[in-house]
């Protein structure tokens, strides 16, 4: 489905996505790009950018993807599992960028993977992988 970024950032309106400052800042045929201020809604105190932060962007990235894949009026698409592993600390005052691609597009689940890179000096802070499942909406 075609959709825009103004599209997206409107789904995350009054939702944590929005709360962490989130902006989406590209999508693609096979991708969905954002980035992340790391700022003090999302550090840890000893001022780095806390993991339980990374993840929720990745399962973000991961999730919305997924819906654009799907026919909005018959699935939804909902986070089943997810993991990560955090490779490099980012300080507060940078800025992360994710990149999510779809490893496995299935007609029941799908399987996305994060990469989490640091903006200034585009080092890998965090690889995720999330599975998700495609929920049939109701007939109406």
């Amino acid at each position: 489905q075609e959709v825009t970024l103004e599209q997206v950032a409107h789904f995350s309106k009054n939702t944590m996505v929005e709360a962490m400052d989130v902006a989406f800042t590209e999508i693609g045929p096979d991708f969905l790009v954002a980035e992340m201020p790391v700022s003090s809604k999302v550090v840890q105190p000893a001022r780095i950018l806390h993991g339980g932060a990374s993840v929720s962007l990745a399962e973000t990235l991961g999730s919305i993807g997924a819906f654009l894949t799907v026919n909005p009026k018959e699935q939804t698409a909902v986070g089943m599992e997810i993991n990560a592993n955090h490779i490099s600390a980012v300080k507060e005052g940078e800025s992360v960028i994710g990149k999510a691609v779809p490893l496995h597009l299935g007609k029941g689940s799908q399987v996305w993977e994060i990469k989490i890179t640091n903006k200034e000096n585009q080092k890998l802070v965090c690889v995720s992988r999330l599975t998700v499942a495609l929920l049939n909406r109701p007939a109406i």
